[in-house]
């Protein structure tokens, strides 16, 4: 068990990374891996010593992470707004630096965001993240496809082709 902990320790970054750019908020990021690791340590026995740990902690914590923005939409949603707030002006393209791709990665849909994570980021190959996200290769591949095509959109304002939208 104690080797179990010291492997759960070792992949802890990549998995405060990935729960980072999910969340976009570090607060809810460290919760999130503080329960994907209390999960893996109460779920131990379910754990396939020979199989790659780092796939398996990764499935967990896109489950959990899924599990709370299913949560987060059955609740109401409050949102304060003051008078500044109504006043500020539309933003404005820029030159399409890192902050940009940033924004947009944020805005891309949860399922788009987490393929373009773990294959762009992580670097897991299409048949791992198909394995950690439960889905089909070819829906991975898809989504992926998709999620570039929109950063490229919101990026760079053009089309697959490069030609301007």
């Amino acid at each position: 068990m104690q080797h179990f902990r010291r492997s759960l320790l070792e992949h802890a970054p990549a998995l405060r990374r990935y729960a980072r750019a999910l969340t976009a908020d570090a607060a809810r990021a460290d919760d999130l891996l503080q329960d994907c690791l209390e999960r893996a340590l109460k779920r131990a026995h379910q754990y396939q010593t020979g199989t790659n740990l780092k796939a398996w902690l990764f499935t967990i914590m896109h489950h959990l992470f899924v599990d709370g923005l299913r949560s987060a939409k059955s609740g109401p949603v409050l949102v304060e707004l003051d008078a500044a707030t109504l006043d500020l002006p539309a933003v404005q393209p820029t030159d399409g630096g890192l902050d940009d791709l940033g924004t947009a990665l944020l805005r891309l849909p949860a399922e788009h965001k987490e393929v373009v994570l773990l294959v762009c980021l992580e670097g897991w190959g299409y048949q791992d993240a198909a394995r950690i996200l439960d889905i089909p290769v070819g829906t991975v591949m898809s989504r992926l496809h998709r999620a570039r095509e929109t950063l490229r959109q919101q990026i760079f304002g053009t089309d697959e082709d490069g030609g301007a939208l």
